[in-house]
């Protein structure tokens, strides 16, 4: 039988790519792949590309209380409580104060569509 072997591409559904691909740029720093779809802004994350795109036909990300609901996702920082302290500053919601836990300096804020997002510093 055939096995995945693990996440390969994480991909958020947004309402305007190029505010939200702004957005990931500005505030965490992240930077895009030289080549993204013409419906995406695909960013050079390793070691799994992140990518914010046009919703598929058929999404709502309106329909219920926080798009993305049920889904953790978690990326990884150099400094978790530095970007939770510029985040703050640029006005950004966040939803979990910072933290120590078991994978370091942890916090969550939502994204301009309103996805928790969870920072951490530590793998």
């Amino acid at each position: 039988m055939p096995t995945v072997t693990g996440p390969d591409f994480l991909a958020l559904q947004v309402r305007d790519v190029e505010a939200s691909a702004a957005f990931y740029e500005q505030h965490l720093g992240l930077r895009r792949a030289p080549v993204s779809p013409p419906h995406a802004v695909v960013f050079a994350t390793s070691p799994i590309a992140f990518a914010v795109r046009h919703p598929l036909p058929g999404v709502d990300l309106d329909a219920g209380p926080r798009p993305g609901l049920g889904v953790a996702l978690w990326l990884q920082a150099d400094d978790a409580q530095g970007l939770h302290d510029a985040l703050v500053a640029a006005g950004v919601e966040v939803l979990a104060p910072a933290v120590d836990g078991p994978f370091g300096r942890t916090f969550t804020f939502a994204d301009p569509d309103g996805y928790a997002v969870t920072v951490h510093d530590r793998a």
